[in-house]
């Protein structure tokens, strides 16, 4: 009977120990997400910027590992601070593992949604060279990123200067900046809707996707009244697949979002 007792309070005392593990874990990883999400990941660039990936490696160490070692190594019969010692030990490494997931998801965040030239794009925190940020502040201030920005949608056009147009292209093929890493040549989204307008392309006829997706979208679009030839769409690029905005032609706003995957 005392054995019983024995080891009913030692599981008392260890699922104590992984409860209060486990609130205080998923307190402060719903907290560090809810600001990144509230603040810079809502839709589309949760998805975009494949977030996911991280998202789920915080929460198996912070919200799952974490909790399950204190279930493991909880014990009444330990020295208080030897308990304290391997509790403290887990806490850090689930601080260490949480400190690189928001560092990550920071420097990763979206900050703009570009239109230029053919198709939609997001840009992150980390595809801005500092030049080019310490350039877009000094001659547009206004759209140029600072640390607190929010995404903001915004026109990306090529500068009217052919030369400088076309060393731009060239070295966005050969793997440098692209003029939607430039904030200074960024304009304001409604002065892009014209020219987007006459840019919108039926999925059918996009290069960006594989015949596949163009079906797994075409089927989706019919939920809102649009077919695969109908030029009312135009893809918005990211880390992962493609997703593809509906646009109303009248008033350019985007109606729907379709995945493909």
């Amino acid at each position: 009977m005392r054995r019983k007792a024995m080891a009913q309070e030692l599981m008392k005392f260890r699922f104590k120990a992984f409860g209060l593990h486990i609130l205080g874990s998923t307190c402060l990883f719903l907290t560090a997400l809810g600001v990144l999400y509230v603040g810079w990941y809502r839709w589309p660039g949760w998805y975009l910027a494949g977030a996911l990936t991280i998202v789920l490696m915080m929460a198996g160490i912070d919200v799952v590992l974490g909790p399950l070692l204190t279930l493991i190594i909880a014990n009444p019969n330990k020295p208080r601070r030897e308990l304290a010692r391997d509790i403290a030990i887990i806490a850090t490494v689930q601080l260490i593992a949480a400190g690189y997931g928001v560092t990550t998801l920071w420097k990763a965040r979206p900050l703009y949604y570009t239109y230029s030239e053919r198709f939609l794009e997001m840009v992150q925190a980390s595809d801005l060279d500092p030049q080019q940020v310490a350039s877009g502040r000094q001659l547009n201030p206004g759209l140029a990123p600072y640390w607190y920005s929010r995404p903001r949608w915004i026109y990306a056009p090529l500068p009217d200067d052919t030369k400088l147009a076309g060393q731009i292209m060239a070295s966005s093929i050969t793997g440098g900046d692209d003029v939607i890493q430039m904030p200074r040549y960024y304009q304001p989204w409604e002065a892009g809707l014209s020219e987007l307008r006459t840019k919108l392309r039926p999925v059918e006829k996009m290069t960006e996707i594989s015949k596949h997706d163009k079906q797994v979208a075409a089927e989706r679009m019919k939920d809102f009244g649009v077919t695969a030839d109908q030029p009312l769409t135009l893809p918005m690029l990211g880390r992962g697949k493609p997703i593809i905005a509906i646009f109303d032609p009248a008033t350019m706003a985007i109606r729907a979002w379709i995945r493909v995957d």
